[in-house]
């Protein structure tokens, strides 16, 4: 009998709720069920057993999510959806025809379109497994790394090819090609007007001469010629490059020992490389010493000014930047000034504190994000929309990552404070809604212990819900 008594009581106390929703913006029934309106955007968002599974909706998007185990975005207008499986273990990504699946950084498996309107399939299992399928023949490839394959336009090349690597690899990039033997100890590089081969870290030697290519506009252009030797790298080199234009560079190394480089616009000099140097800029119009770098740097000129003392003080400044910091890694910040934009970010502790501001000098409209880790993040919009949250163990590492606020976030923030600068709404939420508060400039929603105890007000009447019941405690009327 007592187990028939919970239920009936539960489901009397369900059809109250039920009853009441018309009357409220906000149903609430114990800490299983939370409905409310979203702050910062249009839309509503259902909470189901605290942080554990939430939905959003509108005319423009829907989410929902079962942290950190899943979740699910799409904006509709822009044809943009995405999925997160315990990220970022495993994520996809669809904007359009384009897609993309990845676990890690290691797998994945994407879909990118074509001028033609038709869709290349894309699979990489990294570093073993490489694979493309196009309705264009010329753009498949498959390669099973280290035994043999094929693959185009990855790893910042045009073509890679090899068969049982390390012992052989070929790669295109444009019209150079390079064929490696044993890599890296043996290669020969041919291209138009270019020889080359080393025999790593032995020797090697690359000649290149003057050649003329066609822009986009389809004028000539004079590409530079170069001319590349060293022995037993890195200690000794002899390099000449920009050769049949009018910015010819040299350089020369025996390291440790001095390194120098020159043209008609820079000059390097430095003795017991990298520790003591001086460069002349003559484009900035700068000249900077490093003596010793890193610890003690100092610059002079029209484009660039300052210096450091490393760890104890460092200050530069360009033409729209300055760099500071102090007692290294206590403090460090950063300004920047346009036409455009003023910023400044400051940093104590590396991240255990950032503040961040940023400013519209045309309209004034300014962006703000502070940050205490693992504490509090707190962030003001150009709009005037602000959110605040309590505990952030991740978000002040990764500022503005929307996954981690997705998929994260809803665990540990125990306090969260949300306005919209555009409407006036605000709202605030204690330990998953067990307190929570919902104001727009037309009305007032209150919520206590998971709804036991509930307001609402507006221009027209008062409302209370008592343990689920509702009842009306005054009603406006009209002034005489």
């Amino acid at each position: 009998m007592s187990r028939i008594a919970i239920i009936i009581l539960a489901l009397s106390a369900a059809l109250q709720m039920n009853a009441a929703a018309a009357a409220t913006n906000a149903p609430a029934f114990g800490p299983l069920y939370h409905e409310y309106r979203l702050t910062l955007r249009e839309g509503e968002r259902t909470e189901f057993f605290g942080p554990l599974w939430s939905s959003d909706r509108s005319a423009t998007h829907a989410q929902w999510a079962i942290p950190p185990l899943f979740s699910w975005h799409t904006e509709l207008d822009t044809d943009f959806e995405e999925y997160d499986f315990l990220y970022p273990l495993l994520t996809y990504n669809r904007t359009g025809k384009e897609s993309r699946w990845q676990f890690l950084q290691l797998i994945s498996f994407a879909g990118s379109s074509r001028q033609d309107d038709t869709v290349a399939d894309r699979t990489t299992l990294f570093p073993f497994y490489w694979s493309q399928r196009s309705p264009n023949p010329d753009e498949n490839y498959t390669a099973l790394f280290p035994i043999y394959g094929q693959i185009k336009n990855r790893l910042m090349r045009d073509e890679i090819e090899f068969a049982l690597f390390p012992l052989y690899s070929k790669t295109r990039k444009r019209d150079v090609v390079t064929e490696n033997y044993l890599f890296p100890f043996f290669h020969a590089r041919h291209g138009e007007k270019l020889d080359g081969w080393q025999f790593w870290p032995l020797i090697g030697h690359e000649k290149k001469e003057v050649t003329m290519r066609k822009d986009a506009f389809g004028d000539e252009t004079t590409i530079g010629g170069h001319e590349k030797l060293f022995f037993l790298w890195p200690f000794y080199h002899n390099n000449r490059s920009g050769l049949g234009t009018d910015d010819v560079q040299t350089e020369h190394a025996l390291l440790p020992l001095f390194a120098t480089q020159h043209s008609a616009k820079r000059d390097y000099q430095s003795v017991l490389w990298p520790f003591f140097y001086r460069i002349d800029d003559r484009v900035k119009k700068t000249v900077e010493y490093g003596a010793p770098w890193p610890l003690i740097v100092s610059t002079t000129g029209e484009g660039r000014t300052g210096g450091r003392f490393w760890p104890i003080y460092g200050h530069t400044q360009t033409t729209n930047t300055t760099r500071d910091f102090l007692l290294w890694p206590l403090y460090r910040g950063e300004r920047f000034h346009s036409a455009s934009l003023e910023s400044e970010h400051h940093r104590f502790l590396l991240f255990l504190y950032q503040d961040i501001h940023e400013r519209n000098p045309a309209t004034g409209a300014t962006r703000e994000r502070h940050a205490l880790w693992p504490l509090f993040t707190h962030r003001r919009e150009l709009d005037g929309s602000e959110r605040t949250q309590l505990f952030a163990p991740l978000e002040p590492l990764l500022l503005g990552n929307t996954a981690i606020e997705r998929n994260w976030s809803p665990l540990w923030s125990i306090w969260r404070s949300e306005k919209n600068g555009k409407t006036g709404a605000t709202s605030q939420s204690f330990l998953w809604n067990l307190y929570r508060h919902d104001e727009t400039p037309e009305s007032k929603n209150c919520s206590l212990l998971f709804g036991l105890l509930q307001y609402q007000q507006d221009k027209e009447r008062t409302r209370w819900r008592l343990f689920f019941v509702p009842f009306e405690a005054s009603k406006k009327t009209a002034s005489p």
